[in-house]
């Protein structure tokens, strides 16, 4: 009895099995578990001068007598570990969402102008309404992301008659209105010197200078956004799958971008408002993850929880110490470390 002809090979399927891609996850939330701890001790440890540990937990725990090294603790490192926290989980996050809803790899919240539309709400702010306090900030911030989102989304689909927006469509419409939008904050800061003098630090992008008071103004509107981002794992999943594919499956693409774009808003417009326009957070942390753990949306929105705080914190701590004693913005050191990450391709996915 002759032996029938063999079965075909069956291919391998491109996605790693089920549990595989599990370990990985596991894996990589133990690194950035980690990774972040050991940030955020870098961040209370290194500066102008080295502190020993000793000394940080004595000043944050202990009970003695006020010194100049525990004043350097509790009023200058803390304060900017906590706003870096705060600030690099709402633009990772932020980077994620604007991923996921454009369907753009290059997509953030400084591309798609929102960035920019808070910094010139918050300008605005300032400068005509006398704002002076972060939570007035914050309120500016989250109207002129709202309303530069807003903007964004009709030039990128203005004479279409899709209801479906091409990504290269919203990421050119993002450039032009951030171009304009920021030509306008330029007109109102070369027309107003104190103005520009309250807001060239800002505009770089930076977690010094802060104190714990506008951590805790800020902690609530970015715990929201957080609450609200966590949720649109499915739907990003769904709408990565385009909007018919989405339907096939009884999401309404409409409302979930709409819950999605909400949280996009309140995180961008919160850390705009806190730190100012700080970039590449948003656009590199997407790309690190999805290398780590593949592009399922429920998995990299709490990753990126993890890895912006991690990625922020680094780059604060290394503008401490690369030019001593003088310090560089952490905006400008995302910005390097943005550029380096792109340019190891398997990271770009």
């Amino acid at each position: 009895m002759t032996a029938g002809p063999a079965a075909p090979a069956v291919a391998e399927p491109d996605a790693p099995p089920a549990a595989a891609r599990r370990a990985r996850v596991r894996r990589a939330a133990v690194v950035l578990v980690v990774l972040l701890a050991g940030s955020v001790t870098a961040s209370m440890l290194v500066g102008a001068g080295m502190l020993p540990p000793a000394t940080v937990a004595d000043a944050l725990f202990g009970d003695g007598p006020v010194t100049p090294e525990s004043l350097v603790v509790t009023d200058v490192r803390l304060p900017r570990t906590v706003l870096a926290l705060l600030a690099g989980a709402a633009l990772g996050v932020a980077g994620v969402l604007a991923q996921g809803m454009t369907r753009n790899p290059i997509a953030e919240p400084g591309l798609l102008g929102l960035n920019t539309g808070a910094a010139l709400a918050v300008v605005l702010g300032i400068g005509v309404f006398g704002v002076s306090t972060l939570t007035g900030y914050v309120w500016f911030g989250f109207l002129g992301a709202a309303l530069a989102a807003v903007v964004v989304g009709g030039v990128a689909g203005v004479g279409r008659s899709s209801r479906t927006v091409s990504p290269a469509a919203l990421a050119l419409a993002g450039a032009a209105v951030a171009a304009g939008l920021g030509s306008v904050i330029t007109v109102f800061l070369l027309t107003n010197p104190t103005l520009f003098d309250d807001y060239r630090f800002w505009q770089v992008g930076s977690v010094a200078g802060r104190d714990l008071s506008i951590a805790a103004q800020a902690a609530p509107f970015v715990v929201a956004g957080l609450a609200l981002a966590l949720t649109c794992g499915q739907r990003l999943d769904a709408l990565a799958l385009g909007d018919d594919g989405a339907r096939s499956f009884g999401r309404r693409p409409g409302a979930d971008r709409l819950v999605c774009g909400l949280a996009l808003i309140l995180l961008a417009g919160t850390a705009t408002a806190a730190a100012g326009p700080i970039a590449f957070v948003g656009l590199a942390v997407p790309h690190v993850l999805r290398a780590l753990t593949g592009p399922g949306h429920r998995t990299l929105l709490p990753l990126a929880v993890l890895a912006g705080p991690s990625l922020l914190l680094l780059a604060d701590v290394l503008g401490r110490v690369v030019v001593p004693p003088a310090e560089v913005q952490a905006g400008v050191v995302t910005a390097v470390v943005g550029v380096a990450l792109v340019r190891r391709r398997k990271f770009v996915r």
